[in-house]
């Protein structure tokens, strides 16, 4: 499902980032569509963590626009940031769960802080999203450190979707996983976007969640975007950091979850 060019979410132009005399992104420019699953890719050092932080209001481009929902993030008020954090979620890659809390609160946080729900409703919610994720109610009384990792994946995503943002940040979700826990994680993200229309936008090493999940893959090298396509379209371009990248990697896969609507 890949949405038209007119339902762009984000909207990124001629975009320059430095650090010292180092060009990070060199005039980069590209949109991402309503609904999409994108990942951002490219070897150790091409600008994917600070793109992300760019998109996420975490870091000041040196030029360059960065539209969000309508609005230009580089250069808004803080009432229109805050207007448009409250329509994104964001999974870092360590979760970020606080160790203190267990599941249903750490999921329930959210909520409490930034919507003006209350009592029963809020409680329901969290159960809601937590069950959406493909966790049980008794693993809403544990503490992350009682979760194995693909729970602890799980419970992260639920607390990034449940104030039902429009646009999700995931940041090497698969990352620690088991190869049977990564699969079950994509076709989660899969079918989030399936039913609720979400449009992701990740970071990832992991070729089979690319092969797995994503409409589009953005490919880092060189200061600029060497290649924005489908995942089977740009394993053939002939670039030798593409071909350099995925060397040793079977490229000839056909398997996808996209459109499908599998369960978790």
């Amino acid at each position: 499902m890949i949405a038209k060019k007119q339902d762009s979410i984000i909207t990124v132009t001629h975009l320059v980032n430095q650090i010292g005399s180092q060009i990070i992104h060199e005039n980069i420019s590209f949109s991402i569509n309503k609904g999409e699953i994108i990942a951002i890719i490219g070897a150790s050092g091409c600008g994917k963590t600070t793109l992300m932080r760019c998109m996420l209001m975490l870091h000041k481009p040196v030029s360059g626009s960065i539209r969000i929902f309508g609005i230009d993030i580089t250069h808004c008020s803080t009432k229109q940031a805050l207007q448009v954090q409250h329509r994104w979620g964001v999974m870092f890659q360590n979760m970020a769960l606080f160790s203190s809390l267990t599941v249903w609160e750490n999921v329930i946080f959210p909520i409490r802080q930034f919507s003006l729900l209350k009592g029963e409703i809020q409680k329901e919610l969290a159960m809601m999203k937590i069950r959406s994720v493909g966790l049980h109610p008794q693993d809403a009384i544990k503490y992350p450190s009682q979760l194995s990792g693909g729970m602890a994946k799980r419970a992260a995503l639920a607390r990034a979707i449940v104030l039902d943002p429009e646009l999700v940040f995931l940041d090497e979700p698969s990352s620690g996983l088991d190869p049977v826990s990564a699969r079950a994680f994509d076709k989660l993200i899969v079918s989030l976007r399936n039913t609720l229309g979400i449009t992701f936008v990740i970071i990832t090493h992991d070729v089979d969640t690319l092969y797995r999940t994503t409409d589009r893959v953005m490919f880092l090298g060189e200061g600029k975007i060497l290649d924005f396509s489908p995942i089977q379209e740009l394993v053939k371009n002939p670039h030798p950091l593409i071909q350099n990248y995925f060397q040793g990697t079977d490229v000839s896969s056909d398997e996808t979850l996209i459109g499908k609507e599998d369960g978790y």
